[in-house]
């Protein structure tokens, strides 16, 4: 499980990840608390995965200048 932290553009980040398909590494989007997202995935490297989602938003129009934090949820 991966947490993503954002205070804006949740939406776009959950549909971003629950559509992202790369290198074999898949997300779902499981629940909110607060700023928090948590992503279900079945990658065996989490620190992986994280950096796969982080390029992922920062790839985007709005996500490159989006004040976030991704890290792995063991």
């Amino acid at each position: 499980m991966i947490e993503i932290s954002s205070a804006v553009h949740q939406d776009k980040i959950i549909e971003l990840l629950n559509n992202l398909n790369k290198d074999g590494v898949q997300f779902s989007y499981k629940e909110k608390k607060g700023i928090n997202l948590y992503f279900e995935t079945k990658a065996d490297d989490l620190e992986k995965a994280s950096s796969l989602a982080k390029s992922a938003i920062k790839n985007q129009p709005w996500g490159s200048v989006l004040y976030f934090r991704v890290s792995p949820v063991k």
